[in-house]
């Protein structure tokens, strides 16, 4: 008798990759992937850490290593947070429930999406620990309202602002696929009429029908301040690749940053993230917090993101990669892994400490 073949441990993030694209139908795999138009900013995330070089210093005690933080004033045991994403249960049927598990388990933030297919109360009741809560402006500016006093009430520390987004990119793997979401897979922080359009798939993505239908291509600065009114929550904004624009964020009170093109499913051809962080850093001047996502994927990556001026890096795709592979496990995976990459570099880089983590170490 013939034992099943054994499965595969993977021993970095690009094996929980394979792995979960393994477990997934490719149009869940391609939503999960894929960027817009050429995936020229997709392709260019990846490669601006790459491009970076380390410049270790020898001769440092790192015989222990200490990998906490702060964050918006509170302590953090990792500086490496689940980005908002989307529609988890295509992923796993744990869904967003197995991602807060998980963070809490690794002593980190879940920030979770407006579009998450468990209810922001049905997330902040299935684990402890940290949670952020990103949103949308809606044209409904009511539904906005809601989202905010709910997240509030469920104790969310923050609101994540995403200002990328006016309308949805052009995501052509979607597009040809004509991808929608399952009948039965809600989104649960809106009433059902309200999502119908993820559904249907016919007439191209149903993603794009959608957003089209509810997101505000109108919102601008002056309407930021509206926003910022309806709550005491901190509030960052995400999607952010210029200095003059996180410069004048602060005007409107915003307190953190999170350098990003949306993973490359935005504007094809947009500064890679990476690129973009140290005229960022240099126009808040510590102002505010500064945080990256978009490509990062290894411990170095996460050195390299701090020596520039970052004070936290937020993973996106490794983490449903994660989930898909297998639920709960596989995203805890995902932060031992990166944690393990992380200590590991911080030896190597001569870096007891993250506060020691100095702009010099770059090149």
């Amino acid at each position: 008798m013939t034992s099943p073949p054994r499965l595969l441990d993977p021993v970095n993030l690009f094996d929980i990759e394979r792995l979960g694209r393994d477990a997934l139908d490719s149009s869940a795999a391609d939503y999960i992937a894929g960027g817009s138009e050429d995936e020229l900013t997709l392709r260019g995330n990846r490669e601006a850490w790459e491009a970076l070089a380390l410049r270790p210093r020898c001769l440092v005690d790192v015989s222990a290593r200490d990998m906490s933080t702060t964050l918006l004033g509170a302590p953090l045991t990792l500086p490496v947070l689940v980005a908002p994403t989307g529609f988890q249960m295509l992923a796993h049927p744990d869904a967003e429930l197995a991602t807060a598990r998980a963070a809490h388990g690794a002593g980190t933030i879940m920030v979770l999406s407006t579009f998450s297919t468990r209810s922001l109360e049905e997330v902040a009741a299935a684990a402890g620990g940290r949670r952020w809560f990103q949103l949308y402006v809606h044209r409904d500016r009511g539904l906005t309202r809601a989202l905010v006093e709910r997240a509030a009430a469920a104790r969310y520390e923050a609101l994540v602002l995403t200002v990328d987004l006016p309308i949805i990119g052009r995501r052509e793997r979607d597009l040809r696929n004509t991808f929608s979401l399952p009948v039965a897979m809600r989104v649960a922080n809106f009433a059902e009429a309200q999502s119908a359009a993820l559904h249907d798939g016919q007439a191209g993505s149903g993603l794009e029908q959608f957003h089209r239908g509810l997101r505000d291509p109108a919102f601008t600065w002056k309407d930021l301040d509206w926003l910022a009114s309806l709550t005491d929550l901190p509030l960052i904004l995400k999607g952010v690749l210029r200095g003059d624009d996180a410069e004048r964020s602060l005007d409107h009170g915003v307190r953190g940053i999170i350098v990003s093109n949306h993973g490359g499913r935005q504007l094809d051809g947009a500064l890679p993230a990476a690129d973009a962080l140290p005229d960022i850093v240099a126009a808040l001047a510590g102002r505010a917090e500064v945080m990256v996502d978009g490509g990062v994927r290894r411990g170095t990556d996460v050195i390299k993101a701090l020596a520039l001026g970052a004070r936290a890096v937020l993973l996106g795709r490794p983490v449903l990669w994660g989930l898909a592979w297998r639920g709960e496990q596989g995203v805890r995976r995902v932060f031992e892994l990166l944690r393990q990459e992380l200590d590991t570099a911080m030896a190597l880089c001569g870096i007891p400490a993250l506060t020691e983590v100095t702009a010099d170490l770059v090149a």
